[in-house]
């Protein structure tokens, strides 16, 4: 049975609602889910089906974050992920500061840190670079956020293993084809941190950072290997394509095999072997919300699988005159600002979208990069939980924090634009 389009629009924003008035995502989700369901004329035994069905489409990205969880684990409880921050802005002289926080927090990002946390470990040296150059907080957050959302679109995170599986393509596919536009959305970002470095409230002169004492850290040779490791045996598959090495093209391995592998190697070579399974559960514990919004987003799936709505939104879209390549990006922008989360945004965008999005002609990479993009133009605002976690960092009041979020959108914005130019079949 398929139900009207209105009825599964319905039970989206019923969740969406829900999310911005601050119930639990995971809840909000599946609770839209079922109204919309049972609105559509669905029977209770039906919609049980149809929610079960739609969460079990996302075990594949589920078993993915988990696997990503290992590596997460590794490189935050080992203390590379700051030993990486800390060497990047020591190697840059301080005219070039802004440059140096900001590709801080996207190399972090890049190997696999989730973006609230890249912003919490490297915001003590982003205050203490403040308070000597005498930058403002506004500028300081713009230039890490950004640096932040530019890594974001190129690592194995929950987000892009959602926007790979959601288009059915590899990952390492979605990590090269969203390079240039993490590189612009770089570049943005510098240039934007710079023009307002005296725009807003300062570091205060008498405050004090403390940082983690160095004997408790692993060298840079050390913490590098993980991300290093990672990054290779990604790339592997598509060099081989790309060379016409069927050798290597046949490798094909996973993700879910090659984050915990990294993981594992990296610790070894931290001399961390005994605290391997230590950073594993810490790892997953920091998964556990991701894999709950997966589940309640499987769920909205579900609900739009069994209705006409992508088919009625291809309509809409031809029916206006627009090229349907700008239904990826679109896709993207909305459903990240109504939950304000990438991750969230990506999962509902492409699991939703997704054979709507391809049937204007888009490839799957493509349309997964665009999607990708979109998801990080207002996926900041305060009704999540990076918006909050970000202020605090650098304690800003939220008025402050909401203005940042104009600065944050500009990023995102270049980014999309270029995947959309890149990949969007315009010409």
């Amino acid at each position: 049975m398929v139900i009207a389009w209105w009825a599964a629009l319905l039970g989206l924003l019923l969740a969406i609602g829900l999310i911005l008035f601050r119930v639990n995502p995971v809840y909000a989700l599946i609770f839209g889910a079922i109204v919309g369901c049972l609105v559509g004329g669905l029977s209770l035994a039906q919609t049980t089906d149809t929610i079960v069905k739609g969460s079990s489409g996302v075990m594949g990205t589920i078993i993915r974050v988990i696997a990503a969880g290992v590596l997460a684990g590794v490189m935050m409880e080992s203390g590379a992920a700051n030993v990486i921050a800390s060497n990047i802005v020591n190697r840059f002289s301080d005219r070039l500061a802004i440059l140096a926080l900001a590709l801080s927090t996207m190399v972090l990002t890049g190997v696999g840190i989730f973006i609230p946390v890249a912003v919490l470990i490297v915001a003590p040296i982003a205050l203490e670079v403040g308070q000597k150059m005498h930058y403002s907080k506004l500028s300081l957050l713009v230039a890490l956020s950004g640096g932040g959302k530019a890594g974001n679109i190129i690592s194995p995170n929950p987000n892009t293993i959602a926007a790979a599986k959601g288009f059915n393509v590899g990952l390492s596919q979605v990590m090269i084809a969203d390079f240039v536009p993490a590189i612009v959305g770089l570049i943005v970002t510098v240039i934007l941190a710079t023009l307002i470095k005296n725009r807003g409230e300062f570091v205060s002169e008498s405050e004090k950072f403390e940082s983690k004492a160095q004997a408790d850290l692993p060298s840079l040779k050390a913490a590098i290997v993980t991300p290093l490791v990672a990054v290779i045996l990604l790339l592997i598959t598509p060099v081989g394509d790309i060379l016409g090495l069927k050798a290597l093209a046949a490798f094909n391995l996973d993700a879910m095999y090659i984050l915990p592998i990294a993981g594992l190697i990296g610790t070894l070579a931290m001399g961390q072997g005994k605290k391997f399974l230590q950073y594993m559960q810490k790892g997953l514990a920091r998964m556990t919300d991701v894999v709950l919004i997966l589940i309640g987003a499987g769920a909205i799936a579900g609900l739009v699988s069994v209705s006409n709505l992508p088919q009625k939104v291809v309509e809409i879209v031809q029916a206006s005159g627009i090229s349907g390549t700008f239904l990826a990006p679109i896709a993207g922008i909305l459903m990240a600002a109504a939950t304000a989360s990438t991750s969230t945004g990506v999962i509902l965008a492409s699991n939703s979208f997704s054979k709507s999005i391809m049937s204007f002609g888009i490839s799957g990479t493509g349309a997964a990069a665009m999607v990708h993009t979109g998801a990080t133009v207002i996926d900041q605002l305060p009704h999540g939980n990076y918006f909050h976690v970000t202020a605090k960092a650098v304690d800003m009041h939220f008025k402050e924090r909401m203005s940042v979020v104009f600065w944050e959108m500009l990023v995102g914005l270049s980014m999309t634009i270029v995947a959309t130019l890149m990949y969007g079949n315009l010409f």
